[in-house]
């Protein structure tokens, strides 16, 4: 069977800058920041102070108060941002297509906020105050599975966890789904609520986390004073469908996804390989999957966390790809304004990316202030810019060497 062609109709998104998709991109234009001093714990009780919150999300916008009450946060953000992805896909899960309706939704902690609570009653009030809905609010592929039951969708269900990779993962993996006839229609991204105690202290005692107090320039990628990344938080959700399924029922189509590479690097837990290597790889395969050339790319959102390795290995792995069409090419980490949604991340960065092609303009990245010999590609600093382009390419990586990469395509009738 010939594989079928795979679009984009429909996305949501819950972010540092901004609870809709149309908000959030608006925001990502006018280089607007989401970063500021961390609430949601004591920032006195940790080097870092910064991160990248959601603010003014009410889950009852989206689902019912008893049933928000018996998901993580990490759930209620995947539910809202599907929700908001199914009504702008004006798509109707009815009957006769739920069984060809999938979802993939990834996440890399999971309920990490349930967990703490969770833990700090048992110690102080013995296991029967532990809640019954613990495991199921814990566990990752719960977003999956309550975005299945609050929509519908009776398809393939299922959820991948490869930490930072996790969103862009679960979305190649969900393409792959329709591409192979699985289903016709996939609810795919991913989640994260991981502003917590625990991972605060995690990060902070591994040096990943900017101790940069600063929120306005805390997230800096590729700038030589970049010293760790801005943790943040929320859930992007794309509807992928068959072109043949759009055409028929008559859906707009943002743009189309032509290209999944994913490969480990073998190395280290939190480190990436030498010179990007394993980056590359995933390049690589994600341009053959294509059938494109490695000159046809014009954009590239980046990993781009804001730290020291990621970003001179990207940068490294990029010219290694694209050889002298590396210096041509756009290359921005959005991440500069939102902070690093970990397992979230991929998911609003291929919306962003997908936008960027349908709108022709290259996101910037923000704060990017003192060049840095290392990193030395155009990464359109500080303002968008208008530019027509065809193909775009979006990053993702993750600690345990997980190296994933997605490319989009301006739709075309033909």
């Amino acid at each position: 069977m010939e594989n079928r062609r795979v679009v984009i109709t429909g996305m949501g998104a819950i972010t540092p800058v901004g609870n809709d998709m149309n908000t959030m991109w608006q925001s990502i234009l006018d280089g607007k920041s989401g970063i500021d001093y961390v609430t949601k714990v004591n920032k006195d009780d940790f080097p870092a102070k910064v991160a990248g919150e959601v603010k003014d999300f009410d889950p009852v916008n989206y689902m019912e108060k008893k049933e928000a009450k018996r998901m993580d946060l990490f759930t209620q953000y995947a539910v809202a941002a599907a929700k908001m992805a199914v009504d702008d896909a004006e798509l109707d899960i009815n009957d006769e297509i739920a069984p060809r309706v999938g979802v993939w939704i990834g996440s890399g902690i999971g309920g990490m906020q349930t967990y703490e609570e969770q833990f700090e009653k048992f110690q102080q009030k013995g296991y029967r105050r532990v809640s019954p809905f613990f495991v199921p609010m814990l566990i990752p592929d719960m977003a999956a599975g309550q975005v299945s039951i609050q929509l519908g969708a009776k398809g393939i269900n299922s959820c991948t966890v490869t930490a930072c990779a996790s969103g862009t993962n679960s979305i190649g993996d969900a393409y792959k789904v329709i591409q192979r006839g699985d289903a016709d229609v996939m609810i795919t991204g991913g989640a994260e609520a991981p502003l917590t105690k625990m991972s605060f202290a995690g990060f902070s005692t591994a040096k990943a986390l900017t101790f940069n107090d600063d929120p306005a320039t805390a997230s800096r990628p590729f700038d030589k004073n970049r010293d760790g990344f801005v943790m943040g938080e929320g859930s992007g959700i794309l509807i992928l469908e068959t072109l043949e399924s759009a055409k028929q029922r008559g859906a707009k189509i943002y743009g189309e996804i032509v290209g999944y590479g994913s490969a480990g690097d073998a190395y280290h837990i939190t480190s990436p390989a030498p010179e990007g290597e394993g980056a590359v790889r995933s390049m690589d395969q994600a341009v053959k999957d294509a059938g494109i050339q490695p000159a046809d790319i014009a954009y590239i959102n980046a990993h781009g966390t804001s730290t020291e390795l990621n970003d001179s290995f990207e940068t490294k792995a990029v010219k290694q790809v694209f050889g002298e069409h590396a210096y041509k090419l756009a290359v921005s980490s959005t991440k500069s304004m939102t902070g690093h949604l970990l397992g979230a991340a991929g998911a609003i960065e291929a919306i962003i990316t997908v936008k960027s092609i349908q709108d022709s303009i290259l996101p910037p990245t923000i704060n990017l202030e003192t060049p840095d010999e290392e990193c030395d590609l155009d990464y359109v600093p500080k303002k968008a810019r208008e530019q027509e382009y065809e193909y775009g390419l979006s990053n993702s990586l993750g600690f345990g060497g997980h190296n994933a990469t997605l490319i989009f395509k301006k739709y075309k009738e033909s």
